[in-house]
């Protein structure tokens, strides 16, 4: 049972591209199981669950995380072995969470050629924003960095955190326009519930990459048409994703794009198809339930024979079948 403390600082940046890269190679490889996604509301809350697995690696995961307003978001990962259906490992989501969302960033950065040095801006200042920063700049030779968030004192911090980080030059600015304009790569990152966009196209001057990772819920619109509209390529992490993002959503019924011209990570990390060598690529992120199985597994691996961390042999035990001749003697409830 890995909790938050025993995850942090296991996996580096460039290890978790790695594996989402290799979890996408499996998925293109038709190695891989992906389930659609339950979504549910009730009264002060949400739950979100997801299923994959990875007849690769021979592991199967679940993810579960759920929203009480006022109070925020928990999640949790269940590791199960496929040969046996034994659960592995119960693991703490939130750095999961955080780790492969900047990853499946730098899965697609990594195709996509930028002259050094490069400027990147931020919307957003939270968890994610820095995530998305690290992993960048584990991609890219960062030149400098410009963070906006409506609340000062956060970009503020936020920029003072990760210039002593990262040492960069980060730069807290006033407006979501300022911290888009000029950059080549901008990151939307926001926790908005908005249906009003907070990034807008015609901000996007001169930029190479983007990476829209904030809106995963059909109410959210992070991102307006004009970013998908102008893309030379429109990436997501799922074929799912317009089913998941009301950005996305929008775009596709307003025919800035279409679902069959979006391309997938597993298609890029496969080999299928390259992205082109100019002009703007939108990348839509809500995340896979293989990204998570894809860490999951990588920190079971790396964790599980440590003699500090608490075990609960009989979680999820087995309830084996009744024999046929049973059957008729006792019932099973």
């Amino acid at each position: 049972m890995l909790g938050s403390e025993a995850l942090e600082g296991v996996i580096s940046t460039r290890e978790a591209i790695d594996l989402l890269e290799g979890m996408s190679a499996h998925e293109a490889a038709g190695k891989t199981f992906v389930s659609p996604r339950l979504n549910t509301t009730f009264e002060g809350g949400w739950m979100r669950m997801m299923f994959a697995a990875d007849y690769a690696s021979g592991f199967a995961a679940t993810k579960a995380f759920h929203m009480i307003q006022g109070v925020g978001v928990r999640y949790v990962v269940s590791l199960y072995r496929l040969s046996d259906g034994e659960l592995v490992s119960v693991l703490d989501g939130r750095l999961i969470t955080d780790l492969r969302t900047g990853a499946a960033s730098g899965v697609v950065a990594r195709k996509v050629r930028i002259d050094a040095p490069v400027s990147v801006g931020l919307i957003g200042a939270g968890h994610q924003s820095r995530m998305q920063l690290e992993t960048l700049a584990s991609v890219y030779k960062v030149g400098s960095v410009s963070v906006f968030s409506p609340t000062a004192e956060n970009r503020e911090r936020f920029a003072k955190q990760m210039s002593s980080k990262l040492g960069l030059k980060v730069s807290a600015v006033e407006s979501a326009e300022k911290a888009a304009r000029g950059h080549a790569v901008v990151v939307a990152a926001t926790s908005s519930q908005s249906s009003e966009p907070v990034l807008r196209g015609e901000w996007l001057d001169q930029c190479r990459l983007l990476c829209a990772v904030g809106s995963t819920r059909p109410q959210s619109v992070e991102v307006d048409e004009r970013c998908f509209r102008d893309a030379k390529a429109v990436v997501v992490d799922t074929i799912r994703a317009a089913e998941e993002a009301g950005d996305l959503q929008q775009a596709v019924k307003s025919g800035a794009v279409a679902v069959e011209a979006q391309i997938t990570l597993a298609q890029i990390a496969g080999g299928a198809l390259r992205l082109p060598e100019s002009g703007l690529v939108t990348f839509k992120s809500v995340g896979s339930a293989l990204q998570d199985l894809a860490l999951a597994t990588r920190y079971y691996e790396l964790l599980r024979g440590r003699k500090d961390l608490p075990a609960a042999p009989d979680l999820a035990s087995l309830k084996k079948p009744v024999s046929a001749s049973a059957r008729g003697v006792k019932r099973e409830g």
